[in-house]
């Protein structure tokens, strides 16, 4: 496993490849930053006019259902539709699935249409695809969610829609139904710093690039946590953000493999 992601890890980063992003205009700076950071090329693009167009240029699609909009909407389902077609791999970042009902219904329709490569969310997020009568307020996760139960879910959702998902919380979570892992690098600033789960998605769009999407999506939360490591020592929220992005830009194949913690789960009920 150890080499497997090692491999997906030097074949993405500093690729310079065209990253496509629908994303919301909270984190769409951040987004950019990190993926440029990774050595990789973002594109921004929702317009419906050009979107199918630009997806097909592009070595992954990017799907942030953060600040949804009636043109957004549009403009995903173009670019879904395209990478589908195309076999261009996807991120859908199910941003507040578990609070709106709207996104909750798009997310799924999506899944079912055009299934992605990676879906993404919180603990709250997942949860809420996966069992349609919880709810949550906001976009945070559900601290009272059991890693365990969310795991399961994960599983679950990753095996009926033929993909990888990925949990993100204390203890991200990726799984394609069969496997599963939980990745134990992070920070508690990250969660002070608002659109950095955002910005797990956009490193996953540039690390599936590398080709598996299981060790993608796991090489994702593992920059992201080790970053987040690397930049603690900074003062407050705004130091913190540069030290992030910093540490995006400097993190390599020795401090990755080094300092990725990672345990594999053990189902016991499923």
């Amino acid at each position: 496993m150890e080499k497997d992601l090692k491999t997906a890890f030097e074949s993405a980063i500093n690729g310079g490849k065209l990253i496509h992003c629908i994303t919301n205009p909270i984190s769409i700076n951040q987004c950019a930053n990190g993926i440029l950071a990774l050595g990789s090329k973002p594109i921004m693009v929702e317009h419906p006019k050009e979107a199918a167009a630009i997806t097909e240029t592009a070595a992954s699609l990017l799907l942030n259902l953060g600040n949804i909009t009636d043109v957004r909407i549009k403009s995903m389902q173009i670019s879904a539709k395209t990478a589908y077609k195309k076999q261009i791999p996807v991120v859908l970042d199910a941003v507040g699935t578990a609070c709106s009902e709207l996104r909750r219904k798009f997310a799924l329709k999506l899944m079912r249409k055009y299934t992605p490569s990676v879906i993404k969310g919180n603990y709250s997020e997942i949860y809420a695809l996966y069992r349609k009568t919880y709810k949550s307020r906001g976009v945070d996760a559900d601290d009272s969610l059991n890693e365990n139960a969310v795991a399961k879910a994960a599983a679950e959702l990753a095996e009926n829609f033929s993909c990888v998902v990925l949990a993100s919380g204390k203890k991200d979570i990726v799984t394609d139904g069969k496997r599963g892992l939980y990745i134990q690098n992070g920070s508690e600033m990250l969660s002070r710093i608002t659109g950095t789960g955002c910005l797990l998605g956009a490193v996953t769009a540039v690390m599936l690039t590398g080709g598996d999407s299981f060790c993608g999506a796991v090489a994702a939360c593992g920059i992201m946590g080790i970053s987040g490591e690397m930049a603690e020592k900074s003062d407050g929220n705004g130091s913190f953000l540069v030290g992030l992005m910093d540490a995006l830009s400097n993190i390599d194949a020795e401090i990755f493999s080094e300092r990725l913690r990672m345990e594999e789960i053990k189902w016991t009920d499923r």
